[in-house]
């Protein structure tokens, strides 16, 4: 189990939502394939004192990756990733693919990140 400093890190002074903040970093995590599934999270008590933040804003970004269905929360048994967290490693490892092959044809981010966004509608 990863200990809430080593996987969290926030910027209070950001423009992004603290909750916002984790959630994405749970999202990343997994993507990296550093939280995989049947991983424990640190308990959002845990998270939110070492962090210095709400608790229930930790609360609202585990319920928001759990609502996309990285994690499972359970009473007793706190937050656990889920199969998904392996589904969000091989999009990653998909849209690594799309980026060296942008790289590789001199495709501009910009015009890659058009394109992402237009086959996703």
């Amino acid at each position: 189990m990863y200990t809430p400093s080593m996987l969290f890190r926030i910027d209070p002074s950001g423009t992004e939502p603290l909750a916002a903040q984790l959630a994405r970093q749970i999202r990343s995590a997994a993507a990296r394939g550093e939280l995989t599934p049947g991983m424990r999270l640190p308990s959002a008590r845990d998270v939110a004192d070492s962090l210095g933040v709400n608790l229930h804003t930790v609360l609202r970004a585990y319920q928001d990756v759990r609502d996309e269905g990285l994690i499972d929360l359970r009473r007793g048994r706190g937050a656990v990733m889920t199969s998904a967290a392996r589904d969000v490693r091989r999009l990653r490892e998909a849209v690594d693919h799309v980026v060296a092959v942008a790289h590789d044809l001199g495709v501009s981010p910009t015009t890659t990140l058009s394109l992402m966004k237009e086959a996703l509608q």
